[in-house]
């Protein structure tokens, strides 16, 4: 294999998530955003980031409230990712345009998408300017999500919820499951064959 050097240097780190953030201001204004730009940055306590340009509609909201809803979007919502990405919320109102309910939070005033399987809502702790975007640091303080991906003892199937990535100007659907967290050193069991193997 063999590699070049790839045009200036930029972000080329991908699939990233690809998620519709939720929120409000003071007045109680709405509007939802597509940000690929986010992620986990620490797990206790549990913390994310959303990175925003200063001149998008939502950012004021951010500023003034310090509250979001990050949103995980299934593969019948990617059509809304791509409207919420590409059109302003200062001129048309996104959630009537793309048919979704706005949803009590269960601890903060920002507005859940109730369509969403994954719900994540963010207390602002801190906001980094970076230059093209300013990150904007959040505590999770809660995470809501579909009944009918939880099993009878409790657990999440996050593998079922049919997620989606961005990756380079393109959404993925996320799918094929390759192994699970450790399986390179579980010892198997009778019968089983590892990925990979």
């Amino acid at each position: 294999m063999s590699k070049i050097t790839f045009s200036k240097p930029g972000n080329f780190i991908y699939p990233v998530p690809a998620v519709l953030v939720s929120l409000k201001d003071k007045s109680g204004k709405m509007n939802i955003l597509t940000i690929a730009w986010t992620g986990t940055i620490c797990s206790d306590p549990p913390m994310a980031y959303i990175s925003v340009r200063p001149e998008r509609a939502s950012y004021h909201m951010l500023k003034e409230t310090g509250e979001f809803v990050i949103n995980l979007p299934d593969e019948k919502m990617v059509r809304a990712l791509d409207y919420c990405g590409v059109r302003s919320g200062a001129r048309t109102d996104k959630w009537k345009d793309m048919r979704l309910t706005p949803e009590k939070s269960s601890t903060i005033e920002a507005p859940s998408i109730k369509e969403a399987p994954v719900s994540i809502e963010c207390k602002v702790k801190q906001v980094i300017p970076l230059g093209s975007h300013d990150m904007f640091l959040a505590e999770v303080m809660a995470v809501n999500v579909d009944e009918k991906y939880i099993d009878e003892k409790g657990k999440f199937h996050m593998d079922k919820v049919g997620l989606v990535a961005y990756s380079h100007g393109d959404y993925l659907a996320l799918g094929k499951k390759l192994g699970s967290f450790g399986y390179s050193v579980r010892k198997k069991k009778k019968g089983e064959k590892h990925a990979h193997s």
